[in-house]
């Protein structure tokens, strides 16, 4: 066996007093596909970055073989002060090669940017998609990617994925994209309080092997420390009393499915308006011959759905392709260009962004639970004890008194979670709620969801959650077609016969299709005279907001560092209130400041494109 590229041996590191690793020891071998899996907070992007080099441990050894290149990227990329994307990128290139400049073009165009673009006003998800080129051009025997699936779309995912699948070098992945996981790697590194065990296996048998692993744990250790083993154990996804109440879920999915298929099979525009009348009360939605366009670009083409009562629907495609505009359409709070969208009766609906949600940090968590007081949650209508609530959201029992503003920032995310979830709805819209989510809260996530009685409606990149939570998946090709097939993303795909936005893309490349679909007959006539370009005020928009956007990503990152800064509740509540209040604040401009720039953008590319 060859000898490793990459060794760590006893590694011993901590913070503030507090052991992080005790005696972590592992191995890299050539051609080794890791991953790297743990609860969020163990350590796993600490542990990545000792092996990356970038943070030093406190005992112990790291050990790199002479000559061997290693590549790392970090969950928050830094780009640094730069002319364009290009010079970033080559940052990556061994030291010899630096002039081959070609080799940047080639990584950054494949991931859909322009090697000459300023850095300044990239997207959390373009920026990725950067320091992605820069950790892969150079070709190093060895990558460490933390996250690396974050903000990108499912067309980049894919790309990403048959990329590293041809690397002949040693990967090691964080991520919380299973399907992403279980393409690519072989063994499994599982950092669990403190201290790492390696399956030779890869991600697709972590879980099994895991919960078998705790369950042993737990009984050996039942007498002699009862409490730590039933605390272990809820926090670790229930074990066998979790399997086999997800048992019953996916049963209960199969027949979600198999309804959706016989719905989808029959439906059509004609019968829709015959039996309208027959469904009142079940009706949540019905959309019939929909378009929407911004100048010439088309988004949506003659698109029809019905949703009834307790369907779930998956919206999924590449950036751009007009998911959240489908979505505002589908509820109401946009108008199609043409088209017809009907709601059902006596709605109530319940928008789920974590990022634009805020806490009370002078609130305990029972009393951010409980609004109408007392010991009782209300989760969607049902009185249920707190203590017993907060367990399912991995809270320990002692943490109801806790103070809000005491929280980790993964805890506060769960608490938005868990408060955003209770609220009585039958309709929910979950636009994009697993990015930046670790998989236990993924787990969570999807817990609720099974049992969630109303219509959903969820736009994701993450496949394996749509194959656990939907019954039906629209595709969306990027070119205004958009198609609703029964099942999951795995289903969708299989019954198109791949991904649609490659078609459309393939077809745009040979001048085909160009512009979108034709115009709807139903579509209003345009006027004789149409303006060319964008107007004044409209192009001075599109100027500015790429700083703006930049300054409020800056701004919530700042709000955000402090705000996980335990003490600083405990040293200024009046001041972590005020930043708290700034940063959701900020997030709302900041939603919006991309929403105009998004329509600015598409509507210049239109007319210039006509």
């Amino acid at each position: 066996m060859a000898p490793p590229l990459l060794s760590l041996r006893d590694i011993t590191l901590g913070f503030g007093g507090r052991p992080l690793f005790r005696g972590v020891s592992a191995d890299v071998e050539p051609g080794a596909r890791l991953c790297l899996v743990g609860r969020n907070g163990g350590g796993k992007s600490t542990l990545l970055k000792v092996m990356a080099g970038q943070v030093l441990a406190d005992g112990g050894e790291l050990f790199v073989q002479p000559g061997v290149a290693v590549s790392y990227l970090q969950q928050e990329p830094e780009l640094g002060d730069h002319a364009s994307l290009r010079d970033v990128v080559v940052e990556g290139l061994p030291g010899p090669h630096r002039g081959e400049t070609h080799r940047a073009d080639i990584v950054l165009e494949a991931l859909g940017l322009d090697p000459e673009r300023a850095p300044v006003g990239l997207s959390g998800g373009e920026a990725r998609r950067v320091a992605l080129a820069r950790a892969l051009v150079g070709e190093s025997e060895i990558l460490l990617l933390d996250e690396p699936t974050n903000h990108l779309d499912l067309p980049a995912i894919t790309w990403l994925e048959e990329r590293l699948a041809a690397y002949r070098g040693a990967l090691v992945l964080i991520s919380h994209d299973r399907a992403f996981l279980a393409r690519l790697t072989k063994a499994t590194l599982w950092l669990d309080r403190g201290v790492v065990r390696r399956l030779d296996q890869g991600f697709a048998a972590f879980e099994g092997w895991r919960d078998e692993t705790l369950e042993q744990e737990a009984q050996a250790s039942h007498k002699l420390d009862k409490l730590i083993a039933e605390e272990t154990r809820w926090s670790h996804q229930g074990i066998s009393a979790r399997r086999k109440r997800n048992q019953g879920r996916l049963a209960r999915l199969y027949d979600l499915r198999h309804d959706r298929e016989q719905q989808v099979a029959v439906q059509g525009l004609a019968k829709l308006k015959a039996e309208a009348g027959g469904v009142s009360g079940k009706l949540v939605i019905e959309a019939e011959a929909v378009s929407k366009a911004y100048g010439e670009r088309v988004v949506l083409q003659d698109f029809s759905l019905r949703l009834l009562r307790g369907d779930r629907l998956g919206i999924v495609g590449p950036n751009g392709a007009g998911k959240s505009t489908l979505l505002k359409i589908l509820t109401g709070a946009l108008a199609p260009d043409s088209g017809s969208v009907r709601l059902g009766t006596n709605l109530t609906t319940t928008y789920l962004d974590q990022s634009r949600s805020s806490l009370d940090p002078t609130k305990s968590v029972r009393e951010t639970l409980c609004d109408m007081g007392g010991d009782m949650v209300n989760v969607r209508g049902r009185p249920q004890h707190v203590i017993g609530y907060m367990r399912d959201f991995l809270f320990e029992d002692r943490q109801a008194v806790s103070p809000v503003g005491s929280l980790s920032g993964g805890e506060r995310n769960r608490l938005l979670l868990a408060k955003a979830l209770a609220r009585e709805s039958n309709l929910m819209i979950l636009d994009e709620p697993t990015n930046d989510l670790d998989m236990e809260t993924l787990d969570l996530l999807q817990d609720v969801l099974s049992d969630y009685e109303g219509t959903l409606l969820l736009v994701s990149h993450d496949r394996d959650f749509l194959d656990r939570v939907v019954g039906s998946t629209v595709l969306m090709d990027g070119a205004g077609g958009a198609r609703e097939y029964p099942g999951g993303y795995s289903d969708a795909i299989r019954q198109a016969g791949g991904a649609p936005w490659e078609t459309a893309r393939d077809k745009t490349k040979s001048g085909e299709g160009r512009g979108g679909a034709k115009p709807s007959a139903k579509s209003p006539a345009k006027p004789a005279a149409r303006p060319t370009k964008l107007s004044y005020k409209q192009q001075r928009q599109l100027e500015l907001l790429p700083a703006q956007i930049d300054r409020l990503h800056s701004e919530i990152a700042t709000l955000e560092a402090a705000l996980t800064d335990s003490q600083f509740f405990v040293r200024d509540p009046e001041g972590y209130a005020g930043k708290a209040d700034r940063m959701e604040a900020a997030r709302a401009e900041l939603a919006k400041a991309e929403d105009e720039w998004l329509e600015l953008e598409m509507l210049r590319e239109g007319l210039a494109g006509g």
